[in-house]
């Protein structure tokens, strides 16, 4: 009585065969790298007020002065602070002093 593998003989793997074997991988690989890839988040700082607000994971750049954050800040879990992406001219202009002027640090 003969075995099943002895009625078989071993298949030797062809280039072809090779090839789809790798394309196959790279599909696989591929969409693993895809699945598991996480979200970016979106800029969370709006550059149009100076100052915001950061309660409960969330932030909120509406406020014109830390004064007026503080005010909606207080009793509650949350912090002020200046807004790292502010960009409106007028702001900038109207907290620095008349002759005050920037200078870019030499390298």
């Amino acid at each position: 009585m003969r075995l099943f593998r002895e009625t078989w003989a071993p298949i030797a793997p062809t280039h072809d065969m090779e090839v789809l074997m790798r394309i196959l991988a790279l599909a696989i690989l591929t969409i693993a790298a895809i699945l598991t890839a996480q979200r970016a988040s979106a800029q969370t700082y709006s550059p149009d007020y100076p100052v915001c607000l950061r309660a409960d994971k969330s932030y909120d750049c509406s406020y014109t002065s830390l004064a007026q954050c503080n005010a909606s800040a207080s009793g509650r879990t949350a912090e002020c602070y200046i807004n790292p992406y502010f960009g409106n001219p007028y702001f900038a202009s109207a907290q620095m002093p008349a002759g005050h002027r920037r200078h870019r640090r030499g390298y």
